[in-house]
């Protein structure tokens, strides 16, 4: 594949790759009890990617590899490895991004963790960028998520109803010399006075080895819109999101019916179409809907996997403009607009409009 050359100031997306487990239907989780009619019908979730025995870390190296190699980049210029997750990475008091970094990389740059639950993957392409854009000499970052979303702590169909979580691992490489693809534009908002929402108004303390029960997300949830009220709370959850949104647009100089494509989070049908189909008036085919109701929720890892699956599946053309759109507890919201400079050789021929 030929690169195409980066100006100074510019980003490309010189890689990307996504590693996940065999799915789940849901007709299987049904009859296994793993979650009830009703909520199936409301996500309108048709599988979701079930590891086996693969750790979060293997995943997300896995998927590492994969970028690399489509990147063409070398290990001695990845100058930076992030790795984002939001839930338990398989040891106590460990490093996983330098797992990852010895496994996937091996160089000796730095390597840390970015821990901003669903919007970890897009945090990490911020500090990535700044990273990169700081010294001249610096060339390409290593970005990746991956989590295992298994109980006892986390239930992937009951402890965030309306959303399914998955497992799997994903990766991007960012690089400063040039790419298949252009970030133009990259916008993040943080609204802490939501923080409680993920918390519920619980006490702090140290963890109980005794205490076993699963997360429940829906608890803390309606905890938190009982005491801060539910207009507040909407409101705030859609303005950040619309701050971030419009916002990358307009760094991008585009606008929303210039984008051929829209990257949103994989939650199921009732929360996209409040949040995105019904506000922005995005049609669900011009999304990645389709691909995140049989993948299920990957954490921080959404956004590339859903900019893999456009641009492998070849249904996002050259010269064509995607809308990265991501959120996470805290809360904060990324978007970012992504233009298709050529179709990598690892990309499928285009699909049928």
């Amino acid at each position: 594949m030929s690169v195409p050359q980066g100006a100074p100031g510019d980003l490309y997306v010189a890689g990307c790759g996504v590693w996940l487990p065999p799915p789940v239907t849901t007709e299987q989780a049904l009859a296994a009890g793993h979650c009830d009619r009703r909520l199936a019908s409301s996500t309108r979730m048709l599988s979701v990617a079930v590891a086996d025995k693969e750790t979060p870390a293997e995943m997300a190296a896995l998927a590492a590899r994969t970028a690399l190699d489509r990147s063409g980049v070398a290990p001695a210029h990845v100058d930076l490895v992030l790795h984002a997750s939001l839930y338990f990475q398989g040891h106590h008091l460990w490093a996983p991004a330098s797992y990852i970094q010895r496994v996937a990389v091996g160089n000796r740059c730095p390597a840390m963790e970015v821990r901003q639950v669903s919007n970890g993957g897009m945090a990490a392409l911020e500090l990535a960028r700044a990273y990169l854009l700081a010294a001249p000499d610096r060339v390409a970052a290593l970005i990746t998520t991956g989590d295992r979303m298994h109980p006892p702590g986390f239930d992937r169909w009951s402890s965030d109803p309306g959303t399914v979580y998955a497992d799997g691992g994903t990766a991007l490489v960012l690089s400063r010399q040039g790419g298949f693809a252009r970030l133009r534009s990259l916008v993040t908002v943080s609204e802490p006075v939501l923080e409680g929402m993920h918390r519920g108004g619980h006490p702090f303390g140290p963890p109980s080895p005794e205490e076993q029960r699963a997360v429940d997300l829906d608890a803390h949830k309606r905890a938190y819109v009982a005491e801060a009220g539910s207009s507040f709370s909407v409101a705030r959850v859609s303005a950040g999101q619309e701050e971030a949104l419009t916002g990358a647009l307009e760094a991008a100089g585009a606008g929303l019916d210039d984008i051929s494509r829209v990257v949103l989070p994989h939650m199921g049908w009732r929360r996209l179409s409040a949040a995105y189909f019904n506000k922005w008036h995005i049609p669900p085919e011009r999304t990645t809907w389709e691909f995140g109701r049989r993948t299920g929720h990957l954490g921080g890892g959404d956004p590339i996997a859903g900019f893999d699956h456009l641009v492998g599946s070849g249904r996002l053309s050259p010269g064509e403009l995607c809308l990265l759109v991501s959120v996470g507890a805290g809360f904060s919201w990324s978007c970012a607009v992504v233009e298709l400079l050529e179709r990598p050789s690892w990309a499928a021929a285009p699909a049928a409009r």
